[in-house]
């Protein structure tokens, strides 16, 4: 994603996925502990439903949309964590794994595998 953007414009934004569909809206925006680059969105996915995560890298902001690489049907599989606290190291494992992207070491951005088929600001509490 473009480092050059406040991750708190993300939040409101329409999400749309590897197709085109509209997955829902970003509702938090998590940033990495490390770095302070927004690394997950926890997007509602519909009025009475939760919030999925999705790892910002490496999604892209055209216009005044965000737009994730992966499929609705991954994202709204996620595991569910809650929004309005904190992810875990647990949790944010839980996800690489679930989206298929690598775990990344130390001060690196996680990535996608190549083939792979393409969904709150943290410290404000």
């Amino acid at each position: 994603m473009q480092t050059d953007i406040d991750p708190r414009s993300l939040i409101g934004r329409r999400v749309f996925d590897h197709d085109g569909t509209k997955i829902g809206t970003v509702d938090e925006v998590y940033l990495d502990d490390a770095t302070g680059i927004p690394e997950w969105a926890a997007v509602r996915t519909g009025l009475f439903t939760r919030d999925a995560f999705v790892p910002l890298e490496p999604s892209e902001v055209v216009d005044d949309e965000l737009r994730v690489p992966y499929k609705k049907a991954l994202i709204r599989d996620a595991p569910d964590f809650g929004v309005g606290r904190h992810l875990s190291p647990e949790q944010e494992l839980q996800l690489y794994h679930h989206y298929g992207m690598d775990v990344p070491t130390s001060g690196s951005e996680p990535s996608p595998p190549p083939d792979r088929d393409f969904g709150r600001l943290a410290g404000e509490d």
